[in-house]
């Protein structure tokens, strides 16, 4: 069985049609409002703590808010650039993001590039 990264960028077929930047996450609910965030990073998944139980989609737009501008600015982008693609009903969600978010104003970045620089932003959210 082959390991999945927790941060993948898929190419679509068509080259008009933007790349999307997944993250792999496990969400805690329930969690004090002190913990929520970055819980930790690892190679298979993103760790995160939310306050908000897990009912009625509560813990997942906190998920959505945690990672846009809105509360902690972790990823810095707009919560309309974020999407939960699978795992609306689970604690294992993946979250997809349109990977221009991150490329706008800038040079070009190559791929490996984008995914080392999410990392090092989910990275330093959880140091801190």
């Amino acid at each position: 069985m082959a390991a999945r990264n927790a941060i993948t960028i898929i190419q679509k077929s068509k080259p008009s049609s933007p790349e999307i930047l997944q993250l792999r996450c496990h969400i805690r609910p329930g969690a004090s409002k002190v913990r929520e965030g970055v819980a930790a990073v690892t190679d298979e998944s993103v760790e995160l703590c939310v306050a908000a139980p897990p009912q009625d989609g509560k813990a997942n737009k906190a998920v959505i808010e945690i990672l846009s501008e809105t509360r902690l600015q972790i990823l810095g982008v707009a919560k309309s650039d974020l999407q939960i693609t699978h795992g609306m009903k689970n604690r294992d969600k993946t979250i997809s993001i349109a990977s221009a978010c991150f490329r706008r104003g800038k040079d070009a970045v190559d791929d490996e590039d984008l995914v080392a620089l999410v990392k090092q932003k989910l990275l330093s959210e959880e140091a801190s």
